[in-house]
Order: structure tokens, then C-alpha cells, then sequence
């Protein structure tokens, strides 16, 4: 049975056996997939500024100014959320000017805790210090986000739904995937708690 993130020391700790860990890695997994930079990292942080600035120079010919640079995901909508959703010229130009480090640093995060849940060694333990229990928490977030997408979670009316679902004896894909959201909003819970120093029930 899965335990909640507690604190130990300088640690971060929870427990999820080996099913758990590979559907969240692999639920996250597809959350990079869609978030990962358009511009690949050289590894150096000058030259990757420099490659993000001249995408910015190359971008408005692709998306014009007060357009959204889509027909892409919806579920990026809520991922990466307009600036200023008032004034859609003001939102675009300013997405075409942060959107490439947003994605990286949302990549980054999710490949920390992908890369915790994957390298587990000991008693299904997965144990992050305080900047990985950051990005652990920024990954489980995002991955949320996406799946509340696709389970069309965008009111409190759908959310109801959702918790009527599991009280169903249904054994549908849809009730899985409603069970695996929950799974992860506790345990995002439980990470929440452990920074903030309260401890939830496993």
C-alpha cells in the first residue's frame, strides 16, 4: 500500500510499490512529451538562451501577433497559461518571449521526479531532498493538469462527477483513470504537507 511523503531528516520520502511509480513515471512521461522544449538544449546556458532569443526573432512569422500558437493540445492551455488573458496581442508576444524556458524548466522538473520514481533501490522508497521535492511537486502539477484534461475536469460540477464515478462499481477505463487522478492529488496533498511540515495519513 502506498504511503504519503513524510519528511525524514532532509529527505522527502513516500512509498509506492512498483506499479504505482511506473504509472506515475509513465503518466509523467507523456507530460514531458508535450511540454519538452520545440528547441533542443546544448547544455550551455548562454547558447541556449541565444537559440530561445532567435526563435522569439523567428516566431511571429509562424504565429501572428494576437493569435494563439496553436491548433495544438488544449491540455496546453492550462500548462501554460496566458499572461494576459485581456489582451490577446499583449499575451501572445509575451508567451513568444518565455514560452521555450517555461517548457525547459517544466521538463527539468518532471525529469527529477521521473528519474526519483524510476531510480528506486530500496524498499519502494522514493526519497527527494528539498529542491527535488520542489520539482516532484511541479511535475505532479502538471501531470494533474493534463489528465484533469482529458477527463474533461474543467468545473466543480465535473469534479463531483469524477468522485461519483468511484463510488461505482464500474470497472471502465474511465473510472481507472478517474482513480489514477486521485491517486495523484493525494499524493500531491501529501508532498504539499511534508514542505509545509504537517503530516497526512497514508
Amino acid at each position: 500500500m502506498a504511503r504519503a511523503f513524510r519528511r525524514k531528516g532532509d529527505r522527502f520520502v513516500a512509498k509506492l510499490d512498483e506499479a504505482e511509480r511506473m504509472i506515475v513515471a509513465g503518466l509523467m512521461e507523456q507530460t514531458r512529451l508535450l511540454l519538452a522544449p520545440e528547441i533542443p538544449s546544448t547544455g550551455d546556458p548562454f547558447d541556449d538562451l541565444v537559440a530561445s532569443l532567435e526563435s522569439s526573432v523567428s516566431a511571429p512569422e509562424t504565429f501572428p501577433r494576437g493569435t494563439d500558437p496553436g491548433d495544438r493540445d488544449p491540455a496546453l492551455a492550462g500548462l501554460l497559461p496566458d499572461a494576459h488573458r485581456a489582451d490577446p496581442a499583449v499575451a501572445a508576444e509575451f508567451r513568444r518571449l518565455t514560452e521555450q524556458d517555461l517548457r525547459r524548466r517544466k521538463s527539468d522538473a518532471l525529469t527529477v521526479a521521473i528519474d526519483a520514481l524510476r531510480g528506486v533501490t530500496e524498499g519502494d522508497k522514493v526519497a527527494v531532498d528539498h529542491a527535488g521535492a520542489q520539482a516532484f511537486l511541479v511535475a505532479l502539477t502538471d501531470t494533474r493538469l493534463l489528465l484533469a484534461e482529458r477527463l474533461g475536469l474543467h468545473t466543480e460540477e465535473d469534479v463531483e462527477a469524477l468522485h461519483a464515478r468511484l463510488t461505482d462499481d464500474a470497472a471502465d477505463a474511465a473510472t481507472y483513470a478517474a482513480a489514477v487522478y486521485e491517486f495523484l492529488t493525494w499524493l500531491q496533498e501529501s508532498l504539499v504537507g511534508a514542505l509545509m511540515g504537517r503530516r497526512l495519513l497514508p
